[in-house]
C-alpha cells in the first residue's frame, strides 16, 4: 500500500537525516498517533524490539501486519488504507528474545473496554464518539435497581437490574425492554447514560428496561427453550405484577448483541406476536445452505439449526425489527441475508451498517438510531 505524500515525506525525511534519539524526539513532538490523513493511517511504535506486528479485528484483511523499523532507531511504522468513518480496535504484538506480548498502543490515548480487557482504538477521518453517549449534566438520571429472580424453567436464580426513568410514576404505564447481557451493555456500551440522554431529549419515551445476565450464555442464548420460557412465562408476568407496564406487543422489546441477538430472535420465534419490537446487534445468525455442518464450530450447532429452520419457513413473529452490524465483522453476510427474509413476512425491518467490528462500542454507537426507530419519542415522531 502507498502513503500520502505528507506521510511519505515525513518518514523519508527522518530516515534520510541519519536520525539519532534527539531527532526522533523532535519528529515525534506534537504529533498525534496513529497519524490519520485522509484514507490512510500511520501506526507508530517506539521501543526496543526484534519485531512489531499490528493485530486487528477487521474481517477480510490480514490480521497481522509487520511494522518497519527506521534503521539505527527504535522507531517502527506501518501505513494502511482505512476508509473514512472507520473505527478499528487493535493491539500491538511486540517480539523480543523469542517471546511475544500483545499490548495496547502506548502512543494512542483512545481505549475501548470489554469483558476481556481493553484495546486501542483507531478513529478514522470522520469518526467521532457520539456526544449522546456521554453524561449530560442537564439530563435527569434514571435509577438502576438490582433484582434476583428464581426461574423454575432454568432451575436457578438469575440476577440483573431494572432501569426506571427519572420521571417514573406508578400512575403511568410504560413500555418494557429486556436486554440480554445487560451488565455488559451497562459497563461497556454506556446504556444507562444513553437512556438518560435520549429520554431527556424526547427522542424516545420514558421506558422501563430490564438488564438480564446469564452465567451460561453460549448455551442458554442458543435457541434454548428454557430461556425463552423464563423470559416470557416467568419474568414478564412477574414484572407486570410489580411495575406499571403497558400490556400490548408493541410495548415489549427484546434486545441483544451477538449470541444475545440470537436469544432475542429465537425467543420471539417461540412466542410469535408477544414481542412487538426486536433490536438485534451483530446477531450470530449462522446458517448453512448445503448440509448441516457449520464452519463456526460446535458452539453454533443449535444456532444453525434454529436459523436454518427460520429461513426455511420465515414468519412474522414481531412488528418492527432493527438490526445493526459492522462491515468489518465476519457476521455481516449473515445479518444482510436475514433482512429480506424478515421483510418478506410483512414485518418492518431496518438494517444499519457501520465501519466497525464486533465490539461493544459499535453496538453503543447504534443505540440512538435503533431505540428511536423502535420507540420514537415526541421529538422523533415529528420527523417520521
Amino acid at each position: 500500500m502507498g502513503m500520502t505524500q505528507s506521510q511519505l515525506l515525513a518518514i523519508h525525511e527522518l530516515e534520510a537525516s541519519q536520525p539519532d534519539r534527539a531527532k526522533v524526539d523532535a519528529w515525534m513532538a506534537g504529533r498525534r498517533f496513529p497519524i490519520v490523513e485522509g484514507g490512510r493511517v500511520t501506526f507508530v511504535f517506539r521501543g526496543d524490539a526484534d519485531g512489531v506486528t499490528l493485530r486487528h479485528w477487521v474481517y477480510g484483511l490480514e490480521s497481522n501486519s509487520a511494522l518497519q523499523r527506521i534503521q539505527n532507531t527504535d522507531l517502527w511504522y506501518l501505513v494502511l488504507e482505512v476508509p473514512p468513518g472507520s473505527r478499528v480496535e487493535y493491539k500491538l504484538e511486540i517480539h523480543r528474545n523469542g517471546h511475544s506480548q500483545w499490548i495496547e498502543d502506548p502512543l494512542n490515548p483512545h481505549r475501548a473496554r470489554d469483558p476481556f480487557g481493553a484495546n486501542s482504538v483507531l478513529q478514522g477521518v470522520g469518526y467521532e464518539v457520539p456526544e449522546w453517549t456521554r453524561p449530560d449534566p442537564l439530563a435527569r438520571p434514571g435509577v438502576l435497581e438490582p433484582f434476583a429472580f428464581h426461574s423454575k424453567a432454568l432451575g436457578a436464580v438469575r440476577h440483573g437490574h431494572v432501569y426506571l426513568p427519572a420521571r417514573f410514576r406508578r400512575t403511568r404505564l410504560y413500555p418494557l425492554m429486556i436486554v440480554h447481557d445487560g451488565s455488559d451493555y451497562l459497563n461497556y456500551a454506556s446504556m444507562k447514560t444513553v437512556l438518560d440522554n435520549l429520554i431527556h431529549r424526547l427522542e424516545i419515551p420514558d421506558v422501563i428496561v430490564v438488564f438480564t445476565d446469564s452465567p451460561d450464555r453460549l448455551r442458554e442464548y442458543a435457541n434454548d427453550e428454557r430461556h425463552a420460557k423464563f423470559l416470557t412465562e416467568e419474568l414478564v408476568p412477574d414484572l407486570q405484577k410489580r411495575l406499571p407496564l403497558q400490556d400490548r406487543p408493541q410495548s415489549r422489546c427484546l434486545m441483544g448483541a451477538s449470541f444475545g441477538g440470537v436469544a432475542s430472535l429465537s425467543t420471539a420465534w417461540r412466542y410469535p406476536g408477544f414481542y412487538g419490537r426486536l433490536l438485534l446487534q451483530s446477531g450470530s445468525f449462522a446458517f448453512t445452505d448445503i448440509g448441516r455442518r457449520n464452519r463456526r464450530g460446535p458452539l453454533f450447532d443449535r444456532v444453525v439449526e434454529f436459523v436454518n429452520a427460520f429461513r426455511a419457513e420465515p414468519t412474522a413473529i414481531s412488528e418492527r425489527v432493527f438490526l445493526s452490524c459492522g462491515v468489518y465483522e465476519s457476521l455481516i453476510y449473515e445479518n444482510r441475508s436475514l433482512v429480506p427474509l424478515l421483510d418478506g413476512t410483512g414485518m418492518q425491518v431496518k438494517l444499519v451498517e457501520a465501519r466497525d467490528g464486533h465490539n461493544w462500542e459499535n453496538w453503543r454507537d447504534r443505540l440512538r438510531e435503533g431505540l428511536s426507530w423502535l420507540y420514537p419519542g415526541p421529538l422523533m415522531m415529528i420527523y417520521e
